[in-house]
């Protein structure tokens, strides 16, 4: 890497998955203790040592990077021992973007709520950059469009590809509305009341809006989100667009899918909207706040999504 080209988390995920590719070993799920282990040997990590994920002993946190205070050259990364599978790997991946992306900027990196989601920017910055590192790491986008190109996205698919992966269905979720060029919502749900949602570039720009209901923001009503008699609707089912948002013409259809998490609190929908051309407002104050979606506040306010 040159200085010419400063590294981000989509370049640094980018030439690990290229050594691993060189090395015959850019298989499925991704090989993180592969990758702790070269990054030593490579110009992300020369001169230090990485030493194997361990138990959290501490509370709240997910996951810490930390240099020996002993020996400056060593890292070590913990995990929460209580987490899922899926997310103690993003969670390895997050601090080994913390290592590659941020270690000349501070010694200790403790990915808790208190820390990570302080409303100090620069805090949030390199906790998106590590987020964004993982998910490039985990799931690279060659290998995500190769399984996606084509096909039908239902829950079905994207259940299928988180375990292939090694990921989480959300994390998955994110990764495909991140990706796609269609227009597409994430709307994430707990106990009842909106967490966040993440739309698609495309539903970026096209303006595409959810319908309020109140503060906190509910499911709203003749959609399955609102719907507990259905728990699960994986293939989606067609409606107007407009029982979900104000944005979309009475033409325009949409198709909900619906997942509920085994704890019947959380449910994840997302929403897949028929193609629109770009709409255009009159700038004002309101629309410049509304550019800001809920996941953006949410991660303002203190509370990261789980991945």
């Amino acid at each position: 890497m040159s200085d010419a080209a400063p590294l981000n988390s989509f370049k640094a995920a980018a030439k690990i998955l290229t050594w691993l590719d060189a090395m015959g070993s850019l298989t499925l799920p991704i090989d993180l203790e592969l990758v702790r282990q070269m990054l030593p040997d490579t110009p992300f990590g020369r001169g230090t040592s990485i030493k194997k994920p361990a138990d959290l002993t501490w509370n709240a946190s997910e996951g810490a990077l930390v240099r020996n205070s002993e020996n400056h050259a060593e890292w070590g990364i913990f995990v929460n021992p209580k987490a899922r599978a899926e997310r103690r790997r993003f969670t390895v991946a997050h601090e080994l973007g913390h290592f590659v992306l941020h270690r000349a900027t501070q010694a200790t990196f403790n990915c808790d709520k208190e820390s990570v989601y302080t409303g100090i920017d620069t805090l949030k910055a390199i906790e998106r950059e590590a987020d964004d590192f993982a998910s490039n790491l985990l799931m690279p986008g060659n290998m995500l469009r190769d399984r996606i190109d084509g096909k039908r996205i239902d829950i079905h698919l994207l259940g299928a590809l988180a375990k292939e992966f090694g990921v989480s269905l959300e994390a998955m979720c994110i990764r495909l509305v991140k990706y796609t060029e269609q227009r597409a919502v994430l709307v994430y749900w707990d106990n009842g009341f909106l967490k966040y949602q993440w739309p698609s570039g495309e539903a970026r720009r096209t303006r595409v809006r959810l319908r309020k209901t109140a503060d906190p923001q509910e499911p709203i009503l003749g959609t399955l989100a609102a719907d507990e008699e259905i728990a699960q609707e994986w293939d989606g089912v067609d409606m107007p667009a407009s029982a979900w948002c104000t944005s979309e013409a009475s033409d325009i259809r949409l198709r909900e899918l619906k997942h509920t998490y085994a704890d019947g609190n959380r449910v994840l929908s997302l929403l897949m909207l028929e193609s629109a051309p770009p709409r255009t407002y009159h700038a004002s104050g309101w629309e410049e706040e509304q550019t800001r979606d809920t996941f953006d506040r949410f991660v303002d306010n203190g509370q990261p999504p789980v991945r």
